[in-house]
């Protein structure tokens, strides 16, 4: 450690460690680039689903629309960890009384992502669940019980992450007298 100018003191390796957070940048701007992989792919799905809804039965229309919502809740969930994720351990990204900062980004924090990830997730799940039951001819039994059983660990597992959340926010908040 040595003495600054002003009398402080400098910590060489906890300047290090916390400048190591800028490591985590280059992630970002990668899950940016996925996410255009996502609206490109939504935009492919779109238009064929508007070409082909004239002869398609009203399951297959149903399908596409649910693949689309599919495609809209993944890029909800790669946004939302890009933005909350880049805040939380890189940097500000806005001023707090910036007009242009989303409202949710007050208040986001890890316990909340771990949430809405695997709130996300369950809803995909279920999105593809849905489609499966549409289409059900086209899987075997042994398929849509490996899909039924994915789906319902991951609602056990959002459940249970819930639940352990609630109890350990329960226990870090001082209790209210009436």
């Amino acid at each position: 450690m040595t003495e600054t100018k002003r009398g402080k003191v400098v910590d060489f390796p906890a300047r290090i460690i916390l400048a190591s957070r800028w490591l985590m940048a280059p992630i970002y701007l990668g899950l940016i680039l996925s996410f255009l992989l996502l609206l490109i792919r939504f935009a492919y799905k779109l238009y064929f689903l508007f070409i082909n809804a004239p002869t398609e039965t009203t399951n297959d229309v149903i399908i596409g629309i649910l693949s689309l919502v599919e495609l809209s809740l993944m890029g909800n969930l790669v946004i939302m960890v890009i933005f909350s994720g880049y805040e939380n351990y890189v940097s500000r990204i806005y001023a707090s009384n910036d007009p242009r900062r989303p409202s949710w980004l007050e208040h986001v924090d890890f316990s909340d992502i771990k949430l809405k990830l695997m709130s996300s997730i369950v809803a995909i799940t279920g999105i593809q669940l849905l489609e499966i039951f549409l289409n059900i001819h086209q899987d075997t039994d042994r398929q849509l019980a490996w899909a039924v059983g994915m789906h319902f660990a991951f609602v056990v597992s959002c459940v249970l992450l819930a639940v352990t959340d609630r109890l350990t926010f329960k226990k870090t908040q001082p209790e209210h007298e009436d």
